[in-house]
């Protein structure tokens, strides 16, 4: 039985092309995955705090010597963790702001990139242990930053976030861009305006299920 992660960083809810992205993505998930498990995780709806001190302290104690308030320090990345490990599958809603990810996913990063979790160094170099699993990036941004457009060298999301879970070992990543969305403020019509990116997760999705096959 597949099980996929949802998360969701937008703060924007009803109003959110990415978090419409990735509910369309988790439906047609869902119809293909008629058995699977869907762990959905809202970083807005989180209490998720920066990263001090104290959490460095408890992720470099070994484990069976960790203080009742290390551990209780590392809850939530462990609960974070225990997400990760269980989805096969990772489908993430990110917005662009100011030009790279928001800061509730900056701090679920924070939290998911652990030492011996989820990377290691061996040797001096960095191995990701997340092995085996498939991401799906799905972007939406204000402007156009496509490649070869005069704003391009703006994009900090995609390939911060390619970096970021190639180095958490992550090899099959798909990123899929919503670009333009600041003409939905300017009253062009949001069903035109998403209905090729709907079609294009729609694809994706069964791609996904036709290389199972």
């Amino acid at each position: 039985m597949s099980t996929l992660l949802h998360v969701d960083s937008s703060p924007l809810y009803g109003r959110s092309v990415s978090r419409e992205l990735t509910a369309a993505f988790v439906s047609q998930w869902k119809a293909a995955h008629p058995d699977g498990t869907v762990l959905d995780r809202d970083l807005n709806a989180t209490a998720m705090p920066p990263i001090n001190a104290e959490w460095v302290g408890a992720v470099y104690t070994p484990e069976a010597g960790r203080t009742p308030q290390q551990k209780e320090s590392l809850s939530l990345s462990d609960s974070l963790l225990a997400e990760l490990e269980q989805a096969d599958e990772y489908v993430v809603g990110v917005p662009m702001h100011n030009f790279g990810v928001p800061s509730v996913l900056k701090l679920w990063i924070d939290q998911i990139a652990r030492v011996g979790k989820t990377f290691s160094y061996a040797d001096g170099a960095p191995k990701g242990l997340i092995i085996g699993k498939k991401a799906t990036i799905i972007i939406a941004t204000g402007g156009i930053y496509d490649a070869q457009t005069q704003m391009a060298s703006f994009n900090f999301v995609e390939p911060y976030l390619r970096s970021v879970f190639r180095f958490l070992g992550l090899t099959d990543i798909t990123v899929l861009t919503a670009g333009g969305t600041m003409a939905l403020n300017q009253g062009h019509d949001r069903d035109a305006f998403l209905a090729p990116h709907l079609q294009a997760v729609q694809t994706h999705v069964r791609s996904l299920q036709e290389a199972i096959v």
